[in-house]
């Protein structure tokens, strides 16, 4: 066999693209995985520690059988690995009684038969003092919530994956590809010219340029995280502290219990995040979202409202309607593309890798995919 021919090359090893080339590893199958940069970089949508893992969806209960098989999978992963991937700490959606998110979520359980609790502001300063809440706010709570650690868990699959045999080339990325007459695909990098069967594109906010059709659907954004000094860290760390989503005046915001950096993490707002070209390479977060960032520790989680240890900028394409693309390219079904999750993907990583894996094996899917198709937007 030619030594630059694959059964499948995948474009971009982070979250999804690292499961992928696991689950088609493991599948015997001969995996390239090209990624733009060095393993774990923090250049795109999947460093700075952690991403919560929630099982009722006030996105849509169309996501929750995806993300059940994504917590099956995590655990599965963490175990084969060695590694802990999966923390379950219990997850709060908290917002404004009758503002929508807390009862989509509340029916997203019902629908799905989700263990879930419905909380007032009294009993969620009880139980977690770290808050203080403006009156009339609400909570779910989901015992099953909780955390992956997310450049933990691309480790963990880039290393199972090679393991089983396949090839990760990073600081290479692909510069252009195109569809042969046999029905495969070659791929150009800077380094060479790869032959394949089949195309994995899970390349986040450079995923329009290896997906033309994209560029007037999708925007590349930059939203910050930090990290910051907690007066009362009792009141924040694993094991007391949940993974929550607030809503408040100043945005929707996302925070962790204290886990491996000794500051706290929030993360936010979801809807300030700023468009960008993923070409440049400053990520620092703009100032304006840190002083929210920093507007809502004060007023909400003032014991952790300390000065900032580390700030981040978190960079990932974006979808008018806020949901995920997952699709073959249009007129080339030996290629197929997961991408443009909209800041919520990270969670589904383990199963969006394993749905790739079967859409390049057989064209199909156990899960309906009808919702994440690229044909919506065509009106």
């Amino acid at each position: 066999m030619n030594s630059n021919s694959y059964d499948v090359i995948v474009a971009g090893v982070g979250a999804m693209g690292s499961a992928a080339c696991w689950h088609l590893a493991q599948r015997g199958l001969r995996v390239l995985g090209l990624e733009r940069f060095d393993l774990g970089h923090t250049m795109g949508s999947s460093h700075g520690l952690t991403r919560i893992i929630r099982l009722a969806y006030f996105e849509g209960s169309k996501y929750v059988p995806i993300v059940q098989r994504a917590h099956e999978l995590w655990q599965k992963t963490g175990d084969e690995a060695g590694l802990k991937l999966l923390h379950v700490t219990g997850s709060l959606d908290l917002a404004p009684a009758g503002s929508g998110e807390v009862e989509a979520s509340l029916q997203s359980c019902l629908d799905h038969g989700l263990e879930h609790e419905q909380l007032d502001g009294q009993e969620i300063a009880r139980r977690f003092p770290g808050f203080s809440l403006p009156s009339g706010h609400i909570g779910l709570w989901q015992p099953g919530g909780g955390f992956v650690a997310s450049e933990k868990a691309i480790f963990a699959h880039v290393g199972l994956a090679q393991s089983r045999g396949a090839e990760i080339r990073t600081n290479e990325p692909m510069l252009d590809w195109a569809p042969t007459a046999d029905g495969g695909v070659t791929v150009r990098t800077a380094r060479g010219t790869y032959s394949a069967g089949r195309l994995v594109i899970t390349s986040g906010g450079w995923i329009a340029d290896a997906v033309p059709s994209l560029a007037r659907t999708v925007t590349t954004v930059r939203q910050a995280i930090g990290w910051f000094t907690t007066r009362k860290p009792e009141l924040y760390r694993e094991g007391v502290f949940p993974v929550f989503i607030l809503t408040v005046e100043e945005g929707h915001f996302y925070g962790f219990p204290l886990y491996e950096h000794p500051g706290f993490k929030l993360g936010g707002p979801h809807f300030g995040r700023e468009p960008m070209d993923p070409r440049e390479d400053d990520r620092t977060p703009s100032s304006r979202q840190v002083e929210l960032i920093r507007a809502c520790l004060a007023r909400y989680l003032p014991n952790a409202a300390g000065e900032p240890l580390t700030l981040k900028g978190c960079v990932y394409s974006v979808t008018p309607d806020e949901d995920f693309i997952i699709d073959s390219v249009p007129g080339v079904p030996q290629a197929v593309f997961a991408s443009c999750c909209s800041g919520h993907g990270f969670k589904f990583a383990s199963a969006i890798g394993e749905i790739l894996a079967d859409l390049s094996d057989s064209g199909r899917s156990r899960f309906d995919l009808a919702p994440f198709s690229l044909a919506r937007f065509a009106a």
